[in-house]
Formats: structure tokens, sequence, C-alpha cells
């Protein structure tokens, strides 16, 4: 008679056992990775990437990610350099990139990222971009949205965000197109800019041609080119040697 009024009470054990597995089963299928790769660019090239999930990514250059997807949420770790990513609209799963401490995220927009360092940009194009800080200690962090033409710097001192005409913000994304454009830029931040696509480093011999202000558009693969304006139009002297180019204050 005892193992008979046991049994209601094992049953009813089991079922919920069950049933907490299927939970936790049905839990773990939603966040585990379906879809995992890396992909990465050369120096001096652009590397274009087609996601499973509709999105799109476009590597500058000497970038690497790695993507991990999941039937909860996408995301996409930017370990070096800097990409572009026109994100498939899907409410149901965030767009999340990180960079470092840093995490933009979103469902269906336009935007960029980029390390330089402990420091990270995000450009957002189309759409609204979230972005997110881990943590520091106790102090919670706050979330900054970014609506297009944002230009959003941040670094170990917090974050820096600048509203642009949308213009200035794709002109900023010229890269994707072969060419960086400079508006009334210090040529230290220019010269560091084609260094980053170009094996034959500029290096900027003296304070004085580094402070000097530069604007245009240029294509990125021509520092040549680039070095022969500057001693046209600037008091600037060029040292070639093997592997650099030195400007010098003329």
């Amino acid at each position: 008679a005892r193992s008979r009024r046991r049994w209601p009470a094992l049953l009813a054990g089991a079922a919920a056992l069950l049933l907490a597995l299927g939970v936790a089963g049905a839990g773990w299928r939603h966040y585990a990775v379906t879809e995992s790769a890396r992909y990465a660019s050369a120096l001096g090239q652009l590397q274009p990437v087609a996601l499973s999930d509709g999105s799109r990514a476009t590597l500058s250059s000497d970038s690497l990610i790695e993507v991990a997807l999941s039937a909860a949420r996408r995301r996409i770790a930017l370990e070096r350099g800097e990409a572009y990513f026109e994100v498939a609209k899907d409410a149901d799963r965030p767009f999340v990139v990180e960079a470092g401490a840093r995490r933009a995220v979103a469902v269906g927009t336009r935007f960029s990222v980029r390390r330089d360092g402990t420091t990270t940009r995000v450009i957002v194009t189309e759409g609204t971009v979230r972005l997110e800080s881990d943590a520091h200690g106790d102090r919670p962090t706050p979330t900054t949205l970014l609506p297009a033409g944002s230009i959003a710097i941040a670094g170990p001192d917090g974050v820096l965000v600048r509203s642009v005409p949308l213009a200035e913000a794709e002109a900023a994304l010229d890269w994707r197109g072969g060419l960086l454009s400079f508006r009334d830029t210090a040529l230290r931040e220019a010269v560091a800019e084609f260094n980053r696509y170009n094996a034959r480093k500029l290096v900027v011999a003296d304070a004085g041609a580094g402070a000097l202000r530069v604007s245009g558009t240029f294509q990125w693969d021509n520092a040549d080119g680039f070095v022969r304006l500057l001693e046209r139009g600037f008091p600037v002297h060029a040292e070639r040697r093997p592997g650099t180019v030195l400007l010098h204050s003329r």
C-alpha cells in the first residue's frame, strides 16, 4: 500500500525532471553556436564577407574578425583593424560587434568598427547602434545610442561622440572605395592612415612637418603620389630610404 501511495509522487518528480531537462535543452540549443568562422584581410587588401544570415562585412587592410552565429544572437569579434557591416534585419537576433571592452549592438543597420590599441571608433551611416562598455568594478557603465551620422571614439577615459552630416560620416569610410579623404587633417594623422595600407611606411621626421594641415582625397595605394604632392605644395622635403620615407620640414 505504501508503494502504491509513493507512485504519484515519483511520477510527478520524474515529470518535473524531464520538463527541466527539456527547458535546459531548449535554452542550450537557443544559445549554442550554429556557425563559426574567421575572416582576415592582408595588408593593402580589402576583404568582402557574406554571412549566412544575409549580413555583409567589408574588412579593411590587415583586419581580422571571428564570427559566431546562434539562434539567439549574432556575435562578431573584431580582433584587429576595421570592418564595415551591413546588417540584415532580425529583431530576434541582435548583431553584436565586440572590440575589446566595447560592444556595438544593432538589429539592422550599417556601421563600421575600428580598433586602435585601447581605442575603438564607431561610425554609423544608417539606423541606430547601441554602444556598450564592460563594467569597471562596481561602477555602472552608461550605454550610448548612436544614430546615423555619429562618429564615436571610445577610449580609457570615456566615450566622445560627434554628430556630423551623413556625407562626412561616409567620407570617413572612403577606404571601401580605395580612397582616403582628409579635411584639415594634421599631416601626422594622414601619414598614420596611409601606413595602415602600405608596407613602405611614411615617417614624420619633426613636429613642424607633423603639424601641417592637409585636405583632399587620395588613393591609399599611392603613397608615393601623396608624397610628391606634399613636396610640391608644402614646405616638406622627402628623404626616401628602403622601406621608409622620411618627411622633413623645409
